[in-house]
Order: structure tokens, then C-alpha cells, then sequence
């Protein structure tokens, strides 16, 4: 017969998985000789035999329990039930993860009206014992017989009231018997029958409902949220009672070994003088802090200190302990590992391997790099209340409070005022970049995590809201709604660009911190990490930042971004709407010294790391003026107007409009696509890469430009638009008498361009993986349409694990991405390749990456530290599954 109950001398700290995190954990402090109350463990695998047998526990766990009771019985001298020496216990859920949606503790189970007596003889204390009861019914009539505590309180408050007392502690022995009674009164009304008073039947109630707490909704909810699989099951704890409000020489509190907040090396935590764990949760009396222990109890404190220090130094890590004095004697409940900020996460890794706990890899598994992110944004203060009004798609990370403007040129006005304003649209374009900049942060109701806000926002550092569907935006009324609640030009509202949330007026922030421990933990990271880290940036500052932030290079530098200043646009829509090759030319003849601009701009801002330039991408029909407004303007005009020279501007411009239009531009006239029937444009861009380059070396400037090929999907398309690189290239040295290097390499975003890798290697100097567009592509999903409409369902029903946007879909996309790798260095062994979608910010992905052999990922500038933190992490578990694997093949 397996084994599905453990005692707590059984068990250690490596059976989490079977005795959850609790039970794993109280194992472990009882076999480092800790003084832990003594108890057993029903294990996780008793919790799926309990659904199995149609929730029901099996004669065989049943007997299991029985004899461990009995274990415990002989260990503690006492017996569940006697009314001379009564055992008392507590029962805990103890999932593998901590799930704050299981059931609450139930503490005192074993009272009832015969051993209650007994508790009370043994302590010579009637009130202690009689208050203790009355917890318990009210405690195990919520959690386990599901009557609200609402009854309870309401009652208890009736009778303070009765007496003319003002808080719990006035009540006398005789109040809480008559409380008692009235509590037991509750539950016959509700139940329909008598409070348990078989402390056995009460023991397997409260079994019970710790296993069907594992499927109630609260639990399912938090799973789902934080992506704990269903089957694992939730262990049951039951351990022998200590108490804390047994006079002043006992107590109870709980305590981290470290700062949590701050991460720094001093006790924190608090206690109660005589009184009973739920009171410190509770909030009715004001606790202490942990060090005024010392002149309470010193000999407590003492004890306590270096229990504190054995459990970290045996853990290796900080630990969040809570404790019970019971008549001057210290017990450690529960220990586990600390849940701390960015911050402090960062500064207890560093300073444990100063102290010589850990070594440096360790300190680096330690922290999440997605909490990184809190570090390099403004963040709200999370002491503050949020009060949501709406929720969207979290865009771009950050936080930032403004007053509402509708339209982008108010924006730049007021911000270039020194007023701070947060810009909210249905959706955003190049017309609006101006307002973009000047905000504090962006909002739209419209639009994925790719939309043009999105992506603007995120390399410029900005939060960013999108897809905010319950804004019904007023652009005339200046003014928007969310339900009844209607909030106009000028108000002030908040948003958390990490979460999605809005919320009305404005909340405090906490400012980026950047401290010594931070940049220390990423040299490690650098020292240790194989992968490459470049940044996603489009003009100088971008890359001074990605440079700042410890990017190796640039990975992907998209020109259309160049192209969306206001004072470019007007040229960028002469060339699109040239009508033949002679008024093309004369637009980029405009278009070329702003190039050369930028590309000098961004060469001497990255000081010779590799800068990664795709040629134009453009999504078309963003640099064109509205087809609606224009044909409103149009017929307008034919109805005041006819005659106007106007009219037939505006005719001309909306006939190149409806020319232009494309059913789905992501498929469309764009990409290389684009350099193939206009090789004037690429052939331009193209020069103002190579002027710049002899221009950085003029200046004595080193410049490793790469020129990438967008969309190539077949190896012809990249034939035509290397050699057009190449002689621009030629003729650039032949005019500056000079020679320089460079790469031509495409993006593989196209699913063929993946599966016919090795021909396109022929041509290709690296590979580039445009993972946002090979995800699209590759699922055939719009993303802007995806997550607007069904993809969030999509999630929740779980028919994908996870948004294939943000997390890299491996079995999929991440095969393409394996298969191009494979073939193209088959072809090229030294085939330089890369991502430089947003999943080269995201560690999952990262992690990804480095197993399928790329040499580096590109993310937006503000994710290059989570980068390079998630890729030393990558090589080290990498490095640990090898160990792994050679001790087991020896």
C-alpha cells in the first residue's frame, strides 16, 4: 500500500512536492532539531485519492491518519478527546506553492464541552480555555462548515454591548460560556445540526475541507493567475497545539531574518504579548516590533535570535518565520522562504555571497528578472489603495499620474508648459508622435501590445496603456466614459502600465533606484551569461540609453520609426505618393541627409558596438492621411466648393488612398517587398548608412553597421537586395577613398523563409528572428485583432498556456526558429543569429534562445538588465542539468 501519511521526523525539505511547502518545511526544523511542535503530514497524492474516490477519504489514508494520531498522542502524553489531558491541534492546507486561496488554519480542533474543561483545570486559567473554545467553534464554523464569520462577530458585538465592554480582552470565563452557547445556537440554524463534538469526527471534517478548498474558486483563480498546474493537490498539516495567550510569559508573531522591504541584515517582524497567532493578523491589538522582544523575554529573544541565523544559515536564505512562546518556552511554527521587493531581492543576493552564503550563481538564481522592471520605471507606491476604474492591455511598463488631453498637439503644448499630461486616443499614428513625447503616458481603447502606441511607448521608456475597450472616448465632447463615470479634459488619473490599470486622481510614486548591489549583480551576470544582449532603438537617445543599460549593440533598428517626426511626414507621403520614378527620387533626395543624420546619431552613441539596421518596414497606410475623414472632406467640398483647387487636391489624395488601401497590410506591399519595386528607397537608405559610416570614421569613430533585409520569404528576394546593397556600398568607398566592413543579413519572420533557411544562409551574413511577425505569421493570428478579441479567452480556457505575444510559443514558432538556426549553419557554420522580437525581453524565452544556440537577443532598451540577467540564468541551469546528467550516466 503506498504511503500517503508522513510524520514530521519522516519527511525533509526535498519532499515539497508530497508534503507541500508547509509540511517539507516542518520536516526539515524538526530534523535540524528546531523546536517545532510535533504533527504529521496527509501528503498531496492523499488530496488526488480524496477526488478519486469521489471526494471521499479511502479506509486506507483513513487508517494512515489513525495510527499517526496516535504517534503524536504518545509523543505529547496527551490524547484527542481526554478530558483530563486533552490533545489539541491545528489543521493547515499546505500546497506545493503558496496559494493564499486555500483554506484558512483551523487552531484548537479537539475542544468541546468536556475537554474544554480540562484545558482549563490544566492551566488554572477558565477564561484562557473558554476564550479558546469560542475561537475554535467560530473558526471551524467558517472554514469548515462554511457559516459566515459575519454571525459570529455580529452575536459577539451584542453581547460586548449587553455587558458595556470595549474589546475582547474585559470578557470574563463566564461571558465566553455564554458565548459559547450562543455560537452553538448559530450553527444549529444554519447547519440544522449540533456543533461536532467528537474531536475524531472534527479531525475529518476539517481534513475534508482543506482537500475541497483545493478546488474552490478562490484556489482555481490564483493557479490560473499564477500558472500552477491543477493536478498537483494541496497537503494537510496537523500539528499538536502550543499557546500563546497562556499569561504575560507567552506570546506569538511572526518574523523575517531580513528586511523585506529593504533587503537589509536586521530581524524584522512582530509579536504579541499573550495572545494567539490569528490576533496578529487580525489588527484588533497593535503588535510590537520583533526587537522590543529582548526586554520582554531575553532569554526568549535570545533563543529566538539564533534560531533565526541556524534556519538561515541552513536554508541559505532569508526566511519568514513565525513563532509561539508558550509559559516562557520559544516554538518555531513554520518557516519558508521570504517574499521580498526588487529591491530587497537584489541586496539580500548580494550580500549573502559577501557573506560567504552563497556563491555568485546562486545569487543570481535568486532573483526574478522580471522584477527588474520595478527598478527601472517609476512605480506606484504599494501602500496606497488602487481603486480601478478600467483595465487594458499592459503595453509598456511604468506608472504615471497626468491630467487627461484628447489631442496631440494639446499634449506638446501643455507639456512644453510643465504640465504633466497623459494622452488618451482611440489609437495613436505617426501624426501624434509629438503628444507621444510630451506625455507622461499613453492610453488607448484600441490596439494590441504592437500598435503603434505600444511600440512607441516602450522604446521610449513611457508607460502604456492599450486595448482599454470599456473607454468610450468623446474627441469633440473632450471627455470619456467608464460606465457612469465620466471623466473629462483636464482631470487627473493615474496608470500602472504594468498591470493595465487606471484609476482616478492621483496616487504617490516610488522613483527607479538603481543602487551599487544592482550593477553588481549584473557584472556577475555579464561574467557568467553566454548569450549575447543588444537593444531595440531608433535614434540616439534610445541607444545611449540601451548603452547605459548594458547593451552589447544594437539588434534592430527600425527606420519607419525615423520616419514619424511631423516635420518628415509631409516628404514620407510625397515619395509614397510619387507618381513616377522622378518625383519618388525628388523626395528621398529630401529623405537622405535626415538619414544620414540619424545613423550618424546612433553609430556615435553605441562607440563601435554592432548596430543592427533594418531597412524600411512600413506600414503604409499609417503615414496617409484617414480614408473616412478625407472622404468627408471630399464631399464637403463638392457640396461648398466644386470649382476649388482644393477639391481636386483632395480628390488626387484620396484616389492614391483608395490605391494604396490593402485588405491586410501586414501581408501586403511591404518588407522587401517593397525594395523590390521601389529599389530607389532601399538604395537610399542605404547610402545614408554608408555617408554615416565614413563620416563616424572621418571622425575616428569605430561603426560595425549590419544591414538587415525585412520579410524575406524567398532567397531571391534577399539576392536582389544584397547585390543593391553591395554596389551602394562600392560606390560610397569609390566617392570617400575609403574601405569599410560591414554585414548583410535578413529577419526571418516569414514561416518559409524558416524552413528554406539553408538557401537564404547563401546570402546572409546573420539571421535576425522578427519573432512578433514569425508568432503571426506562423498562427496566422492579427496580434492587434488577437488580443482585442479572443486571445485573453483563449488563455483563460487554457487553450493556449500563455500569449504567444509575450511568451514565445516553443513547440510552434520556437521549432521554425530551432530549424532555421539548424539549417542555416549547416550551410554557415559561423551563421550569426539572434531574435530581435519582444520576446528577447521576457526569460522564458530568453532561456529559450540560448538552448537552440543563438548568440544573442534584442529587447527594448528598459528590459536590456532583465535580459542579461535572464541569459546568466539561462547558462547556469543549463550548466546544472549537464552535472545533472553526467552523475546520472556514471
Amino acid at each position: 500500500m503506498s504511503k500517503f501519511v508522513y510524520l514530521f521526523n519522516e519527511g525533509n525539505s526535498e519532499m515539497k512536492d508530497l508534503l507541500g511547502g508547509k509540511g517539507a518545511n516542518l520536516a526539515e526544523m524538526t530534523n535540524i532539531g528546531l523546536p517545532v511542535p510535533f504533527g504529521f503530514t496527509i501528503s498531496t497524492q492523499a488530496c488526488n485519492d480524496y477526488y478519486e474516490a469521489g471526494k471521499k477519504i479511502s479506509p486506507y489514508v483513513e487508517e494512515q491518519i489513525l495510527t499517526a494520531l496516535n504517534t503524536l498522542e504518545e509523543k505529547s502524553g496527551k490524547t484527542l478527546g481526554d478530558p483530563q489531558n486533552p490533545l489539541l491541534v491545528s489543521v493547515r492546507s499546505g500546497s506545493v506553492f503558496s496559494m493564499p486561496g486555500m483554506m484558512d488554519t483551523v487552531l484548537n480542533l479537539g475542544m468541546n464541552d468536556e475537554t474544554v474543561k480540562g484545558v482549563a483545570s490544566l492551566t488554572e486559567n477558565a477564561r484562557f480555555a473558554y476564550d479558546s473554545y469560542r475561537r475554535f467553534i467560530q473558526m471551524f464554523s467558517n472554514v469548515v462548515l462554511g457559516i459566515d464569520s459575519f454571525y459570529f462577530e455580529q452575536y459577539l458585538e451584542e453581547i460586548r454591548e449587553q455587558k458595556g465592554y470595549h474589546a475582547d480582552p474585559e470578557l470574563t470565563a463566564e461571558d465566553w460560556q455564554e458565548v459559547i452557547i450562543g455560537y452553538k445556537e448559530i450553527v444549529k440554524k444554519h447547519t440544522k445540526k449540533d456543533f461536532p463534538q467528537e474531536p475524531k469526527q472534527q479531525l475529518f471534517l476539517a481534513i475534508n475541507a482543506v482537500f475541497d478548498s483545493w478546488n474552490n474558486q478562490r484556489a482555481i483563480i490564483y493557479r490560473r493567475l499564477n500558472k500552477i498546474p491543477d493536478h498537483l493537490g494541496t497537503a494537510v498539516n496537523i500539528q499538536s497545539m502550543v499557546f500563546g495567550n497562556m499569561g504575560n510569559d507567552s506570546g506569538t508573531g511572526v518574523a523575517f531574518t531580513r528586511n523585506p522591504s529593504t533587503g537589509e541584515a536586521i530581524l524584522y517582524g512582530e509579536y504579541l504579548i499573550n495572545a494567539q497567532g490569528e490576533d496578529v493578523v487580525a489588527g484588533i491589538r497593535t503588535p510590537q516590533p520583533i526587537h522590543v522582544l529582548e526586554k520582554d523575554m531575553p532569554e526568549v529573544y535570545k533563543k529566538f535570535t539564533a534560531t533565526c541565523q541556524l534556519l538561515e544559515d541552513h536554508y541559505k536564505d532569508m526566511q519568514d518565520i513565525e513563532f509561539t512562546v508558550e509559559r516562557g518556552e520559544l516554538y518555531i511554527l513554520q518557516t519558508r522562504t521570504g517574499k521580498r521587493t526588487a529591491q530587497a531581492a537584489i541586496r539580500i543576493a548580494v550580500e549573502m555571497v559577501k557573506e560567504g552564503i552563497i556563491d555568485k550563481k546562486t545569487a543570481l538564481l535568486r532573483v526574478d528578472p522580471e522584477q527588474l522592471d520595478q527598478l527601472l520605471h517609476r512605480r506606484i507606491d504599494e501602500s496606497f489603495e488602487r481603486k480601478q476604474l478600467a483595465k487594458g492591455l499592459p503595453a509598456s511598463p511604468g506608472a504615471a499620474t497626468g491630467a487627461v488631453v484628447f489631442d496631440a498637439d494639446e499634449a506638446e503644448q501643455l507639456g512644453n508648459d510643465g504640465k504633466k499630461v497623459i494622452l488618451v486616443r482611440p489609437e495613436t499614428t505617426p501624426d501624434d508622435i509629438h503628444g507621444i513625447v510630451a506625455s507622461q503616458a499613453i492610453v488607448t481603447s484600441r490596439g494590441g501590445m504592437t500598435s503603434h502606441a505600444a511600440v512607441v511607448a516602450r522604446g521610449m521608456g513611457k508607460a502604456c496603456i492599450c486595448g482599454c475597450e470599456t473607454l468610450k472616448i468623446d474627441l469633440a465632447g473632450k471627455k470619456f466614459n467608464v460606465g457612469d463615470t465620466v471623466v473629462n479634459y483636464g482631470d487627473v488619473i493615474t496608470i500602472d502600465g504594468s498591470t493595465g490599470e487606471i484609476m482616478l486622481g492621483e496616487i504617490p510614486m516610488i522613483d527607479p533606484e538603481l543602487s551599487d548591489e544592482f550593477q553588481l549583480l549584473l557584472s556577475w551576470a555579464d561574467e557568467t551569461r553566454k548569450l549575447g544582449v543588444r537593444a531595440n532603438a531608433d535614434n540616439p537617445e534610445d541607444a545611449a540609453k540601451a548603452l547605459e543599460f548594458g547593451a552589447g549593440g544594437i539588434g534592430l533598428c527600425r527606420t519607419e520609426h525615423m520616419f514619424m517626426d511631423p516635420k518628415r511626414i509631409p516628404i514620407v507621403q510625397e515619395m509614397i505618393l510619387a507618381e513616377n520614378f522622378e518625383e519618388r527620387m525628388i523626395a528621398l533626395d529630401k529623405l537622405l541627409p535626415m538619414q544620414q543624420g540619424d545613423f550618424e546619431g546612433i553609430f556615435e552613441a553605441m562607440q563601435g558596438h554592432p548596430v543592427t539596421i533594418r531597412l524600411l518596414d512600413p506600414p503604409m497606410h499609417e503615414f496617409l492621411p484617414d480614408k473616412e475623414e478625407l472622404l468627408v472632406e471630399v464631399t464637403k467640398l463638392q457640396l461648398t466648393a466644386p470649382d476649388s483647387p482644393e477639391l481636386k487636391e483632395k480628390e488626387f489624395l484620396l484616389k492614391k488612398v483608395n490605391q494604396l488601401a490593402e485588405f491586410n497590410p501586414m501581408l501586403g506591399h511591404r518588407g522587401c517587398r517593397l525594395g523590390m519595386i521601389f529599389p530607389e528607397i532601399y538604395e537610399m537608405q542605404a547610402k545614408a548608412i554608408f555617408n554615416a559610416v565614413v563620416t563616424l570614421m572621418n571622425k575616428g569613430v569605430s561603426v560595425k553597421p549590419e544591414i538587415m533585409i525585412p520579410l524575406v520569404g524567398h532567397v531571391n528576394e534577399l539576392k536582389a537586395m544584397r547585390q543593391l546593397v553591395v554596389e551602394t556600398a562600392e560606390k560610397v568607398k569609390a566617392e570617400a577613398g575609403k574601405d569599410f566592413d560591414y554585414l548583410v543579413g535578413t529577419m526571418i519572420e516569414i514561416p518559409r523563409a524558416a524552413l528554406t533557411a539553408d538557401q537564404i544562409a547563401e546570402e546572409a551574413d546573420f539571421f535576425s528572428f522578427g519573432t512578433n511577425d514569425l508568432t503571426q505569421t506562423t498562427f496566422g493570428y492579427s496580434r492587434d485583432d488577437a488580443e482585442g478579441k479572443f486571445l485573453q479567452t483563449y488563455i483563460e480556457q487554457k487553450v493556449l498556456p500563455e500569449n504567444p505575444f509575450a511568451v514565445l510559443d516553443q513547440q510552434g514558432v520556437g521549432k521554425l526558429v530551432e530549424t532555421g538556426v539548424k539549417l542555416g549553419r549547416q550551410v554557415k557554420p559561423t551563421l550569426k543569429t539572434g531574435i530581435c522580437g519582444e520576446h528577447g525581453g521576457e526569460k522564458s524565452s530568453i532561456a529559450f534562445c540560448y538552448e537552440a544556440g543563438l548568440d544573442y537577443v534584442s529587447c527594448s532598451p528598459y528590459r536590456v538588465p532583465l535580459a542579461r540577467l535572464a541569459a546568466a540564468q539561462a547558462t547556469i541551469r543549463h550548466e546544472q542539468l549537464d552535472e545533472k546528467e553526467a552523475i546520472a550516466s556514471k
